[in-house]
């Protein structure tokens, strides 16, 4: 069984932009660490894992999912997750998609539990709304660097021909060795 530090100050159940920190991207998803979860929930990672361990028909694949060694390492390379290995956790984290994170308030049944389980859903539906309303933005953009790609590939093709050295006329071979004029 992994050990696990219980947290020393829990952030506060309404910052809303400490929760924005802890979504990640992962697989396509949005999705949280079970770890960062604890930490909000005020409990260990170990007892937060074990509430689900014992309610595992409530959790199938599509709301936890287990991350693999790759991605740990491509998450501590970019300082999202504690140092594993080295002391901390021993076994790889789960990560738990919007519909986990609203199924473990049926499984942690504190205060607390329910009111940072509201600020997620309000934090996720907030990122949701943030995404809808840039999307026609992000379209244009996007047709923008098509339509600037083909204009600039003329350019660039123009250019490299204009780098590209002239073809010289070939020069008439010497022959090797001593040559008697006959001439």
């Amino acid at each position: 069984m992994s050990k696990t530090i219980k947290p020393t100050k829990t952030p506060a159940i309404h910052d809303s932009e400490a929760i924005e920190q802890k979504i990640y991207f992962i697989r396509g998803r949005k999705v949280m660490l079970d770890s960062d979860l604890a930490l909000l929930y005020g409990v260990t990672t170990g007892a937060l894992i074990q509430a689900v361990k014992r309610n595992r028909e409530r959790f199938p694949d599509d709301f936890m999912q287990r991350l693999t060694l790759q991605e740990v390492r491509a998450l501590i390379s970019q300082n999202v997750t504690s140092n594993m290995g080295r002391g901390g956790r021993r076994s790889l984290p789960y990560i738990f998609t919007e519909q986990g994170v609203s199924m473990l308030s049926s499984v942690l049944k504190s205060k607390r539990a329910i009111q940072v389980n509201i600020q997620i859903m309000r934090t996720f539906s907030k990122i949701r709304q943030m995404l809808d309303a840039h999307k026609d933005l992000r379209q244009k953009i996007e047709a923008m660097e098509k339509k600037y790609d083909l204009q600039f590939k003329v350019v660039f093709d123009a250019l490299k021909q204009l780098l590209e050295p002239a073809p010289q006329p070939e020069k008439p071979k010497r022959r090797i060795g001593f040559h008697r004029d006959l001439e």
